[in-house]
């Protein structure tokens, strides 16, 4: 018994209970690219590959259950890391919305405790992403929790906002919100400042399992390494088969780049603004669908947010995510993508 009274179970192996999980590397750390292949990505792409973007816990608890216990290795930040004032929270949900978060300080490794609410779940509980926790073992107290059933398996690419980039919390990103409303597996391969159409990514893709597949690509084509409209719409295209090589009837959606209003009109260094080089991403998916693809879609982006829904004119805010994924469920369910 603990201080408090009440049972701790045994510590259990977290990997039955992690989900948005794609690879791993040589030490059992989930990544999200094929570690196998990593001297094909450029730098950056690598870079965040080694972030466990979308990765969480989901469980389910007896009635008795009155905690859960998260044992964790985490990376403490230095006085000068930009990333050290980020709130250190882990926070328990469910499909309807947050239950409860708890914050601790970053540690080398450490225990923290979170109250469940004394019903059997499923929960999610999200870890904090910036000090790139490890989770090494979790137990009930007062009663025992188990993996959560297995859900569809949903694997996005995109670029930061796919990341989630100024989403407050990591469930407040669109993939959590998409995800959870349509009680999917996301698997969150978004690359911040990366995600250009590199084919090395569409065949790690094609062998990656999914039963649902999101492209959401394209702005960083305007700027960090720019691209001409016919060099998009071949990327989009030979992006589209390679992917299609290993997912031949993956339903598949395709995001256009969202609103990007100093993007729009303004010619990168080829002369494409983001507004053309949209245009060539959705010009490509439109043509693979007339020859045939039944199960690729296409969301076009442009008037998907508004101005209010950007935190700094690129990124999404909180509502801006929620827009976002409430707009990407909208459109599974019309492509008969969401199992109903």
């Amino acid at each position: 018994m603990s201080e408090h009274g009440q049972s701790h179970g045994v510590w259990q192996d977290p990997a039955p209970f992690l989900r948005g999980v794609a690879w791993r590397d040589k030490e059992g750390r989930p990544v999200r690219a094929d570690p196998a292949d990593s001297m094909r990505l450029p730098w950056d792409t690598g870079e965040r590959a080694t972030l466990p973007i979308g990765v969480r816990l989901e469980f389910t608890a007896e009635a008795a259950t009155r905690a859960v216990e998260i044992r964790y290795r985490a990376t403490v930040p230095g006085p000068t890391d930009a990333l050290r004032d980020l709130a250190h929270g882990f926070a328990l949900w469910n499909r309807h919305g947050k239950l409860t978060e708890v914050f601790t300080e970053p540690a080398a490794e450490s225990v923290v405790r979170v109250a469940l609410p004394g019903w059997q779940g499923p929960f999610t509980l999200y870890p904090p992403e910036a000090q790139s926790p490890l989770i090494l073992g979790l137990r009930g107290v007062g009663g025992a929790v188990a993996p959560a059933p297995a859900a569809p398996r949903w694997v996005v690419h995109g670029d930061s906002i796919t990341e989630g980039w100024w989403s407050t919390r990591p469930a407040h990103g669109w993939t959590a919100v998409t995800g959870r409303a349509l009680g999917w597996d996301t698997v969150n391969l978004g690359y911040a400042g990366a995600a250009r159409g590199e084919l090395a990514i569409a065949e790690q893709l094609a062998g990656l399992p999914a039963d649902v597949l999101t492209l959401a690509f394209g702005t960083n084509c305007w700027s960090r390494v720019p691209f001409s409209v016919p060099l998009l719409y071949e990327t989009t295209r030979a992006f589209l088969d390679l992917l299609r090589q290993g997912h031949p009837r993956t339903p598949l959606l395709l995001v256009s780049p969202v609103l990007r209003p100093d993007a729009e009109r303004t010619p990168n260094k080829l002369g494409a603004t983001l507004g053309a080089l949209r245009d060539a991403m959705e010009r490509a998916a439109r043509d693979r669908i007339a020859a045939g693809d039944g199960r690729l879609a296409l969301l076009p982006g442009r008037d998907l947010l508004g101005p209010e829904h950007l935190a700094d004119g690129l990124h999404p805010n909180d509502a801006g995510h929620q827009v976002l994924g409430l707009a990407v469920v909208t459109a599974m369910r019309r492509a008969g993508f969401d199992g109903g």
